[in-house]
């Protein structure tokens, strides 16, 4: 029995049902999940010292689009709306095949572990020349984060009034074929799994009601997860009042596009009435505040949003339009955007974090992640608060007010994916000279 204990945290934050907090703590790890916490355990396996670091639940991020790390800061997009934006970057996008899938991926997927996320989710919605959900699947089970890819699509081109050239949009029949493959290849619903897929068309104006219906039909059937872009902007409210007559959120409850199983990206323009629909039904929220500022699209009313009971976690959304990954920065954004729009204690720096673990994990339905406790899984950040960024603090636990960026160790299922600061199970700078090739050649 494979066994790790974490020594002597200087301060830990379980995010629990009690809210638990410890200090001079030790964390006994058998076989990626959690057996024992207190101070000073006994034990003969594997030590690591945490002395002198804060010890959190490992990040969960709820929406990404991780292709998009070869895309960051493109000329013509930098300034632009949503709308915008796509239509200077799909046709990018459409060169894109399965090595950059793979490597920007692999991009992506590192820069979260630094900033200490051990879990994500994916919204890949376009696969040119060959390229695959199975491409991002592959390089994430190299880098050994908990992945949450979601097959995605596009169905309606610019021939039939939607946004994306016709190149890269498929056939109906064919997306929910290939959504079929993919969930009976990789889909594990087990406790602890590594990998769980979703179906996620990529939005309400990229493809048709019949296809946001069947395939809220084909997830229930196969006991999967449903993900799309919902209310992101002003444009986004205005295109679905014209072309259906409703709002988003009833469009979404119209076509089963609602209840625990579901999960909406952004979600910045919901009203009071959609706000409580979401609450009713527990269909949860990703909060991507960096790329709503990003793009102009608002402030989303996260707090309103928790008032009323809506299960919501954090995403850092696409590097093209963030154009980072770090989810703790995330949860700094979120927090600073709350208060400047409602008062300085609208939300404070241990409920960001909170949103940043346990609303995650509750958002993508994984109770066995997102918390340290006994019986949970051994997902784990650790934070040394010895340097310049903590320097001076009075509370090193409220990490996104001051507090390091990057993690110093970072542990999945009890495996250390990062240590000392340096990942551990691929070649970052090998990752970053080919990532760094390829945006070259797109250019």
């Amino acid at each position: 029995m494979a066994e790790r204990i974490l020594r002597n945290a200087a301060h830990l934050l379980t995010m629990d049902d009690a809210g638990t907090e410890a200090r001079g703590t030790d964390i006994r790890i058998e076989d990626g999940v959690i057996t024992e916490i207190g101070p000073d355990l006994a034990g003969e396996g594997e030590s690591l010292d945490v002395s002198g670091c804060v010890v959190t639940p490992g990040l969960v991020n709820t929406h990404h689009h991780l292709y998009q790390s070869l895309t960051r800061a493109v000329p013509g997009g930098q300034d632009a709306l949503l709308f915008g934006w796509l239509k200077t970057l799909y046709p990018i996008w459409a060169r894109f095949g399965p090595e950059e899938m793979f490597t920007s991926t692999q991009t992506g997927l590192i820069e979260l572990a630094l900033s200490g996320c051990t879990t994500t989710s994916d919204h890949l919605y376009l696969y040119p020349n060959g390229a695959r959900l199975d491409d991002t699947i592959h390089a994430a089970a190299e880098v050994g984060l908990r992945f949450h890819p979601t097959r995605g699509a596009m169905s309606i081109g610019e021939s039939d009034g939607g946004l994306p050239p016709d190149a890269l949009v498929e056939a109906e029949a064919a997306i929910l074929e290939d959504c079929i493959r993919v969930i009976d290849a990789f889909h594990d619903p087990r406790e602890g799994s590594m990998c769980r897929v979703g179906i996620a068309p990529c939005s309400p104006f990229s493809v048709s009601t019949d296809l946001m219906r069947n395939a809220a039909l084909l997830a229930r059937d196969k006991g999967v997860m449903l993900h799309t872009h919902l209310a992101e902007n002003d444009e986004d409210v205005a295109y679905s009042l014209e072309r259906f007559g409703c709002r988003p959120g009833q469009y979404a409850q119209d076509l089963g596009w609602t209840g625990d199983d579901v999960w909406h990206a952004h979600c910045v323009k919901l009203d009071g009435a959609e706000i409580d629909l979401f609450a009713r039904s527990r269909t949860g929220v990703a909060h991507c505040p960096c790329s709503n500022c990003r793009l102009g699209s608002g402030i989303a009313p996260v707090r309103a949003m928790l008032d009323a009971g809506v299960t919501v976690g954090l995403g850092v959304d696409g590097s093209a339009s963030n154009d980072a990954a770090s989810l703790i920065g995330e949860a700094r954004q979120a927090m600073l955007l709350q208060r400047v729009s409602l008062g300085a204690d609208a939300m404070s720096a241990r409920a960001v974090l909170r949103l940043a673990t346990r609303g995650g994990a509750e958002v993508l339905n994984r109770p066995d992640i997102g918390q340290i406790a006994v019986g949970k899984r051994a997902d784990i950040a650790v934070w040394d608060v010895s340097g310049i960024e903590s320097a001076g603090s009075w509370d090193p636990a409220a990490l996104v007010l001051a507090g390091p960026t990057r993690v110093r160790d970072l542990l999945v299922e009890g495996r250390r994916v990062v240590s000392d600061g340096r990942m551990v199970t691929v070649d970052a700078d090998a990752t970053i000279s080919t990532q760094n090739r390829l945006a070259r050649k797109l250019a």
